[in-house]
């Protein structure tokens, strides 16, 4: 995928075809990258799952294998399509183009059907501490909802509907037709609704939030508070909590017809809330554990007393 990435690159650079409003080689390009950090993330997660239980080897290789050789295909129908000037996705156009959308569908389920089971992998296994496993698991089942809002883009339009025989039948935009401004690099809508923003901020899922987990290892060296489990697992679940409410968030969003840079009020609302939950569960996580606090004081307090009488304390009989 790192190949494919650096030659749409050259095509982007040497071919200077638009299709849908975006130059022609964006796409593989842009799916291409997307692919490196997936599969990069799930081999990571597949070599934890196989250290902590051997006994899932197996399966494992199967499902990463799985994801790598349906990958491969995706790729190859995609750079097809551009290579002959065709819109790859919703393409209904000819019996031809028609068969590559459906093969290019068929080929998504059985990908998210191999992430899936790589998910279950993880579930079924503890991985190096809790916050490192739950990280991962968390991951997993976001980016498996992120992918599954792809979808989503496959249904119709109500316009598309009206017509029969439709040349293009979904679309990655709500309320405007896709092809329209968009934002630069993502080519997101900035006039409409976009399902791809929910659908690339799911499946990063991936990557942020285990990376959440290793630079809270890493200031463990730092800072005595997150070397205790306890504490980075209740920021892993913050911080997993706040990325789910985003995700849902966006979706809502999108699914409402807003471009992600033209939000409403309570859009803004919920973003609102979503910040100070966060920031509330990030204090409340690093706060001592109250429970150890009156034991320890009413211990310095006995020995304090107790030296006043001369007596032997608590510790000093023991």
């Amino acid at each position: 995928m790192a190949l494919w990435a650096l030659g749409s690159a050259v095509g982007l650079a040497v071919d200077d075809r638009v299709l849908v409003g975006a130059p022609i080689w964006a796409k593989p390009f842009k799916f291409a990258v997307s692919f490196v950090g997936y599969s990069l993330s799930l081999a990571w997660m597949i070599s934890l799952a196989v250290a902590a239980r051997p006994r899932l080897r197996r399966a494992a290789w199967w499902a990463g294998t799985v994801v790598a050789a349906a990958s491969l295909v995706e790729m190859l129908l995609m750079t097809g399509q551009v290579i002959r000037g065709r819109q790859s996705h919703f393409n209904q156009r000819t019996p031809f183009d028609e068969q590559v959308y459906s093969a290019m569908a068929n080929t998504v389920v059985v990908l998210w059907t191999a992430t899936l089971v790589i998910a279950v992998l993880l579930f079924r296994t503890r991985i190096a501490d809790r916050a490192t496993t739950w990280s991962l698991r968390i991951a997993a089942v976001l980016a498996l909802t992120g992918a599954g809002l792809g979808f989503l883009m496959a249904v119709p339009t109500e316009a598309q509907l009206a017509v029969e025989d439709a040349p293009v039948t979904g679309a990655h935009s709500v309320g405007v037709p896709d092809g329209g401004p968009a934002m630069p690099l993502t080519g997101w809508s900035t006039t409409g609704g976009d399902l791809r923003i929910p659908h690339f901020f799911g499946m990063h899922a991936l990557q942020l939030l285990p990376l959440f987990v290793l630079v809270l290892a890493a200031l463990a060296g730092r800072f005595a508070l997150l070397r205790r489990e306890r504490v980075r697992l209740r920021l892993t679940l913050v911080a997993a909590g706040v990325y789910a409410a985003v995700f849902a968030l966006v979706t809502w969003q999108a699914l409402r017809g807003q471009a992600l840079i033209h939000p409403d009020g309570a859009t803004l609302g919920a973003a609102a809330a979503i910040l100070a939950g966060g920031v509330l569960g990030g204090v409340l996580s690093i706060r001592p554990d109250q429970r150890a606090v009156p034991g320890a004081c009413e211990r310095k307090a006995e020995e304090g007393a107790a030296a006043e009488r001369g007596r032997p304390t608590r510790t000093q009989r023991a």
